[in-house]
């Protein structure tokens, strides 16, 4: 599909990144002594009041903790507020049955592949593995990255997946990285095109340059994963999103903006989840 822009005479395409809402069906439920719905709508309400004027919302991945239609359903009743088109596709927490049950909706799009204005292009992939925490893109998602890459070169691409395609430098969170990473760069390594590479997953702010690709990966709305931490550990930084402006040169412009400090602070105790 082509993403109508905001205007016809703009020369970049702005994105907003909410990631790892993980909603629950119940409005007490909680990850970690956060309430998610409530750290889900406070950033929901931030982004609202800031002047951000952005084409479509990206969401990368574990919704909902539950597994529930009612989580979707609250995923679905909050971004509403935000107005503009949100693309979404799952991660490891995920029930995919679920979601559908609830989406498609007018706002929220499942799609795998969208033309940003007349210079950018966004593959959506699903690296999912049914039932445990790391990540893998099969082949057919592979090939589906390698068609659209060759059907639209003259494209500069943003790659979205949920899991992380680079160690963190975490090795909890290593464990369940993207594990045919290898492949997925040998792809990428052919389409120079590609810009950047956007997923969630680790709960935490990341930016850094591989093989001439920037790897983006972005807070959580809810609890946050402490960074460079061999063990489970937990951050004191405020739930956050991540805000995108694709230049039509090819460059992009990002930022991490974060809930103010002291909101939604964690069971530090926790051993896991």
């Amino acid at each position: 599909m082509k993403l109508p822009l905001r205007s016809a005479q703009q020369n970049s395409v702005k994105l907003l990144q909410i990631t790892d809402t993980h909603l629950f069906a119940s409005d007490d439920d909680s990850l970690l002594s956060i309430n998610t719905e409530q750290s889900f709508k406070a950033v929901v309400e931030a982004v609202a009041q800031d002047s951000y004027d952005f084409d479509a919302i990206i969401s990368s991945g574990d919704i909902c903790q539950d597994h529930s239609e009612g989580a979707y359903k609250k995923f679905a009743a909050g971004i509403e507020r935000l107005k503009q088109p949100c693309f979404w596709l799952p991660g490891n927490h995920d029930e995919q049955s679920a979601m559908q049950s609830v989406l498609p909706s007018p706002q929220i799009k499942q799609e795998s592949h969208v033309l940003l204005g007349d210079s950018w292009q966004m593959v959506l992939l699903d690296s999912q593995v049914v039932g445990v925490p790391h990540g893998r893109l099969s082949d057919s998602q592979l090939d589906l990255l390698e068609q659209k890459l060759t059907e639209h070169s003259d494209r500069h691409c943003l790659v979205l997946l949920h899991h992380h395609p680079v160690p963190a430098g975490s090795a909890w969170l290593d464990q369940h990285i993207l594990k045919n990473s290898d492949e997925f760069w040998q792809k990428i390594g052919r389409f120079p095109m590609v810009k950047a590479v956007v997923c969630g997953h680790i709960h935490q702010e990341l930016d850094k340059v591989v093989k001439q690709v920037r790897v983006l990966a972005t807070p959580s709305t809810c609890v946050q994963f402490k960074p460079i931490s061999d063990d489970f550990a937990l951050d004191d930084l405020a739930p956050g999103w991540r805000e995108l402006e694709l230049h039509d040169d090819g460059t992009i412009t990002t930022q991490v903006k974060r809930l103010p400090a002291g909101q939604f602070l964690p069971d530090f105790n926790a051993a896991g989840y």
